[in-house]
């Protein structure tokens, strides 16, 4: 039977920073991450309980900040598994208290940040709080020290974790300054006596672990890179760990939280190939089990993955030859309305990366994939076949170029693209956009490139034409007008929304007025076609159709 010790007890925050405690957060722990939006609501949730009264307090009804769970024998000294957030944003908070009361309330304030150096023993500062070594000496400085936060508005070129320090800290200071002076003494009377942390704390790694899991299970908020950390991390070798936990926190400072949340999931895709169906986190422990060899997951799947997603969202690929042109592929597969193709994008560049050659050929098939299973609206299930069998055949490294291969689009779905391409274009609007941009580059060879903020697509034809209109002329029934109006050759390309009233425009007049710029030339390649036609007509438009038809057969090989 198993003699571990879980002890659970309940503690003012008086208790919580003194000599019982001396916190140290591991190396694999996730840096410092609460922002503003989670500070300010701490500080409000404890203004609020306080309320504006004036009753003794110890009568307020405590308050409850949750429960942290460390790793901690008989001796002060504590492991922090979970609950670094919650600490060291309580650090920032007394040390802003601080700044702002009289001497006396400071100095009781400082003894809760750090036990103070004995000059006769020669004992250093003993900080409450040390967090990981990437942070330890910033957090020190700047929060725990005298004097550190008015030094802050000089500091820049921060890491995430340094910045969401300094914007808490300053936060905190701009809100205590709207209290009084004695309101600020009644907040940290509150604080220190009538706020509570519950302490979970066990010897031993595993339980804490477990105990961390069991939480997480019961909604912390606990990223899934979070857990992954702990259990990868926590696996490596004491004398290895700062070494791989610096590769790690490097991944998702570049990638940034979110994105390397993300990374994840494509990660398990690769390994699974197949739709998740239950939770990711209970796949990875279930079956790719990436801490049977920690070292080997960080080094050969975690890092090179990370830095193909990277260059492939950032179009940032680097090499002698082709790398424009590698980049250029990468900004239309960015265009696509799904993320299914990336698993296999970032697997081939982390396997190709130093053939350029290669990367073009590749990503200029899947560019061609991926927009063909969109514009024919493949549904997700479609999608995640078709990349299991390439993510497959990347892997078994079979010619991806034969007319059977994954990559390949069939005669089928060429035939189900050209009718998408050549129906009523405009009425599917999660492609209508994005075949226009494509084809827009396409026409200006490539070269077009836009950062405006809307671009929208426009009929020539008028959906509604005015009864008494030139339109009603070159249009003589109702049927001929729905037979054109959503077509292709009858679309083009604003920078800009129009006033409703203009598009019902007669054509001279919509091309000054409508189609043009203050500069007079519209900046669309397809837009400026339009503007060379001398009149609109159900013949230019079938013109019209047929040539940008023949455009896009000839970008996506659809012939």
């Amino acid at each position: 039977m198993s003699t571990v010790k879980i002890q659970a007890t309940e503690y003012p925050i008086q208790k919580v920073f003194s000599n019982d405690f001396v916190f140290t957060i591991p190396l694999y722990q996730r840096p410092y991450a609460w922002t503003t939006e989670q500070a300010g609501e701490l500080l409000q949730d404890l203004i609020v309980s306080l309320g504006d009264g004036n009753e003794p307090i110890d009568d307020i009804n405590p308050y409850f900040l949750g429960s942290i769970v460390l790793i901690k024998a008989d001796k002060p000294d504590a492991q922090v598994v979970d609950g670094q957030q919650r600490l060291s944003t309580l650090t920032i908070l007394l040390s802003a208290l601080r700044t702002l009361v009289q001497p006396k309330y400071a100095n009781a304030l400082t003894k809760l940040l750090y036990e103070e150096s004995d000059p006769i023993l020669g004992h250093p500062n003993r900080y409450r709080l040390t967090l990981a070594k990437r942070d330890a000496e910033f957090f020190k400085e700047y929060i725990q020290d005298e004097g550190g936060i008015s030094k802050l508005d000089s500091s820049d070129a921060l890491s995430d974790s340094r910045k969401n320090i300094k914007e808490n800290a300053l936060l905190f200071l701009k809100k205590l300054e709207g209290l009084s002076e004695s309101q600020r003494v009644r907040l940290v009377q509150f604080i220190i006596t009538r706020c509570f942390l519950v302490v979970v704390s066990t010897p031993d790694l595993e339980s804490a672990y477990r105990i961390f899991s069991v939480l997480n299970g019961r909604g912390l908020d606990l990223s899934l890179p979070d857990i992954l950390k702990a259990e990868i991390i926590g696996q490596i070798p004491d004398d290895q760990k700062e070494a791989y936990t610096c590769k790690w926190e490097d991944i998702q400072e570049k990638l940034g939280r979110e994105t390397f949340e993300d990374l994840f999931s494509y990660i398990r895709m690769i390994d699974r190939k197949a739709k998740l169906t239950g939770s990711i986190l209970k796949e990875y422990r279930e079956h790719i089990k990436p801490w049977n060899n920690s070292q080997k997951f960080i080094k050969t799947t975690l890092c090179p993955l990370a830095d193909a997603f990277y260059e492939i969202k950032k179009t940032s690929y680097v090499s002698d030859k082709h790398a424009e042109e590698v980049n250029k592929l990468f900004k239309q597969l960015n265009d696509i309305d799904n993320s299914d193709w990336i698993p296999p994008a970032i697997l081939y560049l982390s396997r190709n990366r130093s053939h350029p050659e290669r990367l073009v050929k590749f990503f200029t098939e899947l560019e061609r994939l991926a927009a063909g299973l969109m514009i024919k609206r493949a549904n997700i299930n479609e999608r995640i076949e078709r990349y299991r069998r390439l993510l497959t055949a990347i892997e078994h490294e079979e010619d991806l170029y034969t007319p059977d291969s994954p990559l390949q689009i069939t005669s089928e779905e060429k035939n189900d693209i050209l009718k998408m391409l050549d129906g009523d274009l405009y009425q599917t609007q999660k492609i209508r956009l994005f075949v226009l941009l494509r084809l827009d580059a396409a026409l200006s060879e490539g070269e077009a490139s836009y950062n405006f903020p809307t671009i929208t697509v426009e009929h020539i034809l008028p959906q509604n034409p005015a009864h008494d209109s030139l339109w009603m002329k070159s249009f003589t029934s109702l049927e001929e007008r729905e037979k054109y109006v959503h077509r292709l050759g009858n679309l083009a390309l604003l920078s800009c929304y129009k006033n409703s009233e203009a598009q019902n425009y007669d054509f001279d007049v919509k091309k000054q007025k409508y189609f043009t710029t203050k500069k007079g030339v519209s900046p669309f390649a397809l837009t400026t076609q339009v503007l060379m036609e001398q009149e609109w007509t159900p013949e230019v438009i079938e013109a019209r159709q047929k040539k940008l038809i023949g455009v896009l057969k000839k970008v996506w090989c659809l012939e």
